[in-house]
């Protein structure tokens, strides 16, 4: 999963990954007040944090969060 989400941010621009990196953080640090985030349809404990075009798509449940994908917005980010 790791190697998914080094690849993706190896693909953005250095301000891209600026951004989605403070992200990553805030979600990790439980700090989501600020974002814009939304969850899922059809899914429990997944939900999706946007920056422009980038999508940061993670599970969170009161003991854990995953960080499942960062991907750029096209029609198939979310299936």
């Amino acid at each position: 999963m790791v190697d998914k989400i080094s690849k993706a941010l190896n693909i953005l621009s250095s301000q891209n990954k600026t951004k989605i990196k403070a992200i990553l953080q805030n979600i990790q640090n439980g700090e989501l007040l600020n974002l814009d985030i939304k969850k899922l349809k059809g899914r429990t404990d997944v939900y999706r944090a946007r920056k422009g075009s980038i999508r940061v798509i993670f599970y969170k449940t009161k003991q854990t969060t995953k960080i499942l994908a960062v991907e750029k917005r096209t029609d198939t980010t979310y299936n």
